[in-house]
């Protein structure tokens, strides 16, 4: 079968990462006389290597992140910022533990950074998310409670692995039942463990990391 009958037959399958990966995967099957098994097992991965890439562009894009802000990025040196702690909260066990995370700090300490951060670092991980200005997302309840139809943001986001809040002095649960945290050293990070599918946070922070389950 000829080269461009294959890739035809692979954009009707939409293996686009296949097709991508076929002349350099070839190539060197060629050159270091790779088994058949070897050369389909080289091409399934790239497979789903760009599928997986596909997936967390899209996650990225439906956050809704207003910033591409990474923790490389970020200047530890000089504040009482517990990296360890960050780097912890990027790895997403928070999520896992149903935890959430207050960074508290004044303006321009990078909250949002380290919140936007820590969120790319959880969607490249697999999780999902999204990004709400509070009082954006406070704006949208309260249209959805005026034209009667409460209840609908709400679910959608219990269906994300997490939210990230920023943008106000205190960040509240859409659950009034829910237990209240807060911490108060500049620029400190903490994780209070959450109590309801909808925790509330309430600190004298700006970015909050929530576990909407």
């Amino acid at each position: 079968m000829e080269r461009s009958q294959l890739f035809d037959l692979m954009g009707e399958l939409q293996l686009y990462g296949m097709k991508a990966a076929f002349d350099e995967v070839m190539t060197t099957a060629v050159k270091r006389q790779h088994e058949p098994q070897r050369i389909i097992g080289d091409l399934l991965t790239a497979e789903i290597n760009e599928k997986q890439a596909r997936s967390i562009k899209y996650q990225l894009t439906i956050a809704k992140l207003p910033l591409a802000k990474d923790l490389n990025d970020f200047q530890f040196e000089g504040t009482p910022i517990n990296q360890t702690l960050v780097n912890d909260l990027a790895g997403g066990g928070f999520i896992a533990q149903q935890r959430n995370a207050v960074l508290i700090g004044g303006t321009g300490t990078g909250k949002t950074h380290l919140a936007i951060a820590i969120a790319r670092s959880c969607i490249r991980g697999g999780a999902r998310g999204r990004f709400y200005n509070v009082v954006d997302l406070v704006n949208r309840l309260e249209t959805e409670t005026r034209s009667g139809r409460q209840g609908r943001l709400a679910d959608q986001l219990t269906r994300m692995d997490f939210i990230v809040l920023d943008g106000s002095a205190i960040c509240r649960s859409l659950n009034p039942a829910a237990s209240s945290y807060s911490t108060s050293s500049a620029g400190s990070t903490s994780v209070p463990r959450s109590s309801s599918p909808l925790t509330s946070l309430s600190a004298n922070g700006q970015a909050c990391l929530a576990t909407p389950r």
